[in-house]
C-alpha cells in the first residue's frame, strides 16, 4: 500500500482507522507454505486471537487456512465465517470444563494443556480425539509476557510430567491424535525452535496413533526498517528434513501443523490517527492524537515499538516527538521519536498494526472503537463500522 492510499482511506472512513492489506496477508501465507512445500501434509491454522474480524477469517479461509482458537467464542466466529468443525483446533487455558465440552459437541479438535482436565475429559469422553499441549521448557523471545514455553508458564503440561500423561491415557483409554507445543512469540534463533521440536518428537514417540504434530508459531516479524525477523526459509529446510525423517521412523503418515497469527497479519496492518494537538513543554514536544491505549495498547503493555510515519508530510524535516494519546492515563506510544515535522491535523500511520491491536482494544474512557477497512484489489472495503453511542449503551440498563 502507498501512503496516498492510506490518506484517502482516512478521508473516506475517518480516523482513527485500522487498515489491512489483503495482498500482504496472502504473500505471508504463501511464503510459509512455500518454505514447507516439501511436507506432503502441511496444515496452517491461523491464530484467530491475533485479528478476529470475520472478513479476515474469510480471507484466510480462501487461501486454504484452518483456524487456531482459544475460546468458545472464537470457535463460533470460525463456524460463522464458514469453517467446518474439522478445520478448527481449540486450545483453551484455564476455562471451565463446560466450555471444553461445548467445543467438543461442536465437533472441533480439542487441545488440552492441564493434567486434571485431561483426566476428567478422558474419563467422560474417551472416544473424543484429543491433542495434548506440551510445555517443552524452552524460552523463546526476551519478554516473559510473550514467551510461554518457559518453566514458570501457565501454558501446557510439563514435558517432565509425561509419566502422568501416559498413566491418564492408559487408565481412561482415551484417543490421543495430536501433540502440540508453543514456545511463544518473537522466535529469532531457529536453533532454539528446532531444539524444542526435538522435545516434541520425543514426546510423540509415546503415542502410537497420532495424526498430527503442531509446532505452534511465534515467528518474529520486523517492526522497523532495521529490525530482524525469523528466517522462515531456513527453518523450512531444516525442520522439513527432520520432520520427514521422524515420520519415516514413526511409521505413520503425519500432518505438520503451524498456528501463525502475527506472522500472517502483523505487517499487513496500518493504524491511522489524526494529530489533535502539538504541545511544547520545556523539554518535550508532544504530538497528541485522536486515539489512546484503548485502540492500541501494545506499546504500553508489551513495550513494543511500532514505526510511526507522518503520511501528511512524509518529506518534512525530522524532529523529535513524543506521541501520546487522549486517554486520561499515561498512554505514550513513542518517546522522543524522529518523525517528519508534525502539525495539528496531520495523519500519523503506525505500521505493523495487524496483530493484537484491534483485537486488544477497549472502550476505556467510554471511547468508541475505530472502524476497520480491508484493502483488496486496489480499493477499501469497510469490514467493521465505527462504534457509536448506541453501541456503547446497548447492553447497559438504566435503573
Amino acid at each position: 500500500m502507498q501512503s496516498q492510499d492510506l490518506v484517502k482511506l482516512a478521508e473516506e472512513f475517518g480516523s482513527p482507522l485500522y487498515v489491512y492489506d489483503a495482498e500482504k496477508i496472502k504473500s505471508q501465507y504463501d511464503r510459509l507454505s512455500s518454505a514447507f512445500s516439501k511436507v506432503p501434509r502441511l496444515r496452517i491454522n491461523y491464530a484467530v486471537k491475533a485479528l478476529s474480524n470475520i472478513a479476515i477469517l474469510q480471507l484466510v479461509k480462501s487461501m486454504g487456512s484452518n483456524l487456531d482458537t482459544v475460546s468458545i467464542q472464537e470457535v463460533k466466529l470460525g463456524l460463522y465465517a464458514g469453517f467446518k468443525p474439522d478445520q478448527i483446533i481449540y486450545t483453551p487455558n484455564g476455562v471451565s470444563f463446560e466450555e471444553i465440552e461445548e467445543a467438543a459437541r461442536l465437533g472441533v479438535q480439542i487441545n488440552i494443556d492441564n493434567l486434571s482436565v485431561l483426566e476428567h475429559f478422558g474419563t467422560k469422553h474417551p472416544t473424543v480425539p484429543v491433542c495434548i499441549r506440551i510445555n517443552p521448557h524452552v524460552m523463546a523471545g526476551g519478554n516473559s509476557n510473550i514467551s510461554v514455553g518457559h518453566i514458570d508458564s501457565k501454558f501446557g503440561i510439563s514435558i517432565h510430567q509425561m509419566p502422568h500423561i501416559l498413566r491418564i491415557v492408559e487408565n481412561t483409554k482415551m484417543h490421543i491424535n495430536g501433540i502440540h507445543m508453543h514456545t511463544g512469540s518473537d522466535i529469532l534463533d531457529i536453533e532454539v525452535f528446532l531444539y524444542a521440536a526435538e522435545i516434541l518428537f520425543e514426546a510423540a514417540n509415546n503415542f502410537k496413533e497420532l495424526d498430527f504434530l503442531d509446532f505452534g508459531s511465534g515467528f518474529k516479524v520486523p517492526y522497523n526498517k532495521a529490525d530482524v525477523e525469523t528466517n522462515i526459509e531456513e527453518l523450512g529446510k531444516k525442520l522439513t528434513k527432520r520432520f520427514l525423517a521422524f515420520e519415516a521412523s514413526y511409521g505413520r503418515e503425519l500432518t505438520l501443523a503451524f498456528e501463525p497469527g502475527k506472522f500472517l497479519v502483523s505487517e499487513a496492518g496500518y493504524f491511522l490517527a489524526k494529530v489533535n494537538v502539538v504541545k511544547q513543554t520545556t523539554s518535550t514536544v508532544f504530538a497528541g492524537i485522536d486515539s489512546g491505549f484503548n485502540h492500541l495498547i501494545r506499546p504500553m503493555f508489551y513495550g513494543s515499538q511500532h514505526y510511526i510515519e507522518n503520511i501528511s508530510n512524509p518529506k518534512g524535516k525530522e524532529r523529535f516527538y513524543t506521541v501520546v494519546g487522549y486517554i486520561c492515563e499515561t498512554d505514550t506510544f513513542a518517546n522522543n521519536r524522529r518523525i517528519a515535522e508534525i502539525k495539528e491535523g496531520d495523519l500519523l500511520c503506525f505500521r505493523n498494526a495487524g496483530a493484537y491491536c484491534y483485537s486488544m482494544s477497549s472502550n476505556y474512557n467510554s471511547r468508541y472503537k475505530p472502524a476497520e477497512v480491508l484493502w483488496k484489489d486496489g480499493k477499501g472495503i469497510l469490514i467493521r463500522a465505527r462504534e457509536t453511542f448506541e453501541d456503547l449503551i446497548k447492553n447497559q440498563i438504566l435503573i
